[in-house]
């Protein structure tokens, strides 16, 4: 009797989730990733549904305090102007070793898309925002997780600068080297969401993204895109192609 309940109750469990999640397609199509009719997409898709449905959606990442920062180690790209890095783009990594040698004092961030005011910030006018310090935990796809310290912007305080439009669903984060990365605008717009410049007490290191990444705190660690050049609202859907992570067998929601 009890394993009769047991399973029905996992029924029902699954059968609500299944429900939700169809009522939130219907209702905001344009709010959710496609599953490009693969099951482990539909399954990204779930996870993505279940999330934004039962979770508290104004929720913070745990915080830390000084004493328990730790090494992180930089993975991934650590310079878009060396040739030998994995994802090196010829055109912009020349860019990039300019804007480097400059001291990055020629370096702009483009906001675009679906905004009322499009423009292009320098590190300088970033620093003029308030500013956001946080002690978070990356936690990486491979296994491994660090502990720092971030400084930067609310990328709230960016948008709303740039007056998204009220169309507005995603925003896409392209870098110097060949990255890219999408977030809704729930986690566009989450306090702890922010574009960072400084790294435990100091400027963001080359190998962290200088002279500013993305920091999500709320998902996987490769949500949080170094090297940032570009930033472009949107009302739809992009998987950002060939750059983005769905076609490169990542899912793109990976919310912790």
């Amino acid at each position: 009797m009890k394993k009769e309940t047991l399973i029905t109750t996992r029924r029902a469990v699954l059968s609500g989730l299944a429900s939700c999640g169809g009522l939130l397609a219907g209702g905001c199509s344009k709010t959710l990733p496609p599953t490009y009719g693969n099951v482990l997409r539909m399954g990204d898709l779930l996870t993505y549904k279940a999330h934004r449905l039962l979770l508290p959606v104004h929720s913070l990442a745990k915080e830390y305090e000084h004493g328990d920062i730790s090494s992180i180690p930089a993975i991934g790209n650590t310079n878009p102007a060396d040739p030998r890095q994995p994802t090196f783009n010829a055109d912009r990594g020349a860019i990039y070793q300019r804007v480097r040698d400059s001291g990055f004092a020629d370096w702009r961030l483009s906001i675009e898309g679906r905004v009322a005011r499009p423009g292009a910030y320098s590190l300088a006018e970033l620093k003029r925002f308030p500013s956001r310090t946080q002690i978070t935990k990356h936690t990486c796809e491979e296994g491994w997780s660090a502990i720092a310290e971030w400084t930067g912007v609310p990328l709230r305080r960016v948008l709303e600068a740039a007056g998204m439009l009220p169309s507005a669903r995603f925003v896409q984060f392209y870098a110097f080297d060949d990255s890219a990365e999408g977030l809704d605008m729930l986690d566009a717009l989450h306090p702890q969401t922010i574009l960072a410049y400084g790294m435990n007490g100091r400027d963001l290191p080359i190998s962290h993204g200088a002279p500013v990444r993305l920091r999500v705190e709320r998902q996987l660690g490769y949500k949080s895109v170094k090297f940032l050049r570009r930033i472009v609202v949107t009302d739809e859907f992009d998987d950002l192609g060939k750059i983005g992570s769905l076609q490169n067998g990542w899912a793109w929601y990976v919310g912790i």
